[in-house]
């Protein structure tokens, strides 16, 4: 087995898609991912609880020159933004391009892009009478969400769903498809490609 490939994971809250990344290196499922740094935008971000727990090295970093200063100490090959609330500087997309990832709570091209985050998708979804939803795993460019896309999910709109149920639904493909996705991008960076 060739060497692990070295993951950075940026993050601004309770970090539960960094959560089940930590999971699955630890059950085998990501056997050839090793996360070397959690940057987080806040210093208050559960996910850096998470990350110490699970032995890793944290940071936090809330100007772009930071992050990358970071990012460059950490030996890092591919960066997983996984709830991270900031648009990152074109200096850093420039550094890491084709090897940053991001995990978006709607069916690209549909609810992205500036201003849906968080509940703001789900409701979105619901008001306008949408029969499904899901998540999608893309490549990180200069717009916002307007990356290649690496994989998506579908997960159905029920009949009473209001934005928590769908976000929780969401949630947990989330921490499905951001593994897979990840694995996918490990494979193309060692392929030489995108």
């Amino acid at each position: 087995m060739s060497e692990k490939t070295k993951v950075a994971v940026l993050v601004s809250g309770g970090g539960t898609n960094l959560q089940a990344l930590i999971d699955k290196v630890a059950d085998g499922q990501l056997d050839d991912v090793e996360i070397v740094r959690v940057i987080s935008s806040r210093e208050d971000a559960f996910a850096l609880t998470r990350a110490e727990k699970a032995g890793i090295t944290t940071a936090v970093a809330r100007e772009q020159q930071e992050v990358l200063k970071e990012l460059k100490a950490s030996g890092a090959e591919i960066v997983v933004l996984a709830g991270y609330m900031r648009v990152l500087s074109p200096e850093i997309i420039a550094e890491y391009r084709d090897r940053i990832i991001n995990i978006h709570p709607s069916l690209i091209p549909k609810y992205c892009g500036k201003g849906f985050y968080g509940m703001r998708v789900h409701k979105a979804v619901i008001e306008a009478g949408e029969k499904e939803s899901g998540a999608t795993v893309h490549y990180v460019d200069e717009g916002v969400d307007t990356g290649a896309i690496i994989l998506q999910e579908k997960v159905p709109v029920l009949d009473g769903d209001t934005p928590e149920t769908l976000a929780a639904r969401v949630l947990e493909t989330e921490h499905e498809i951001l593994a897979r996705g990840l694995e996918r991008a490990v494979d193309n960076l060692k392929k030489g490609g995108k």
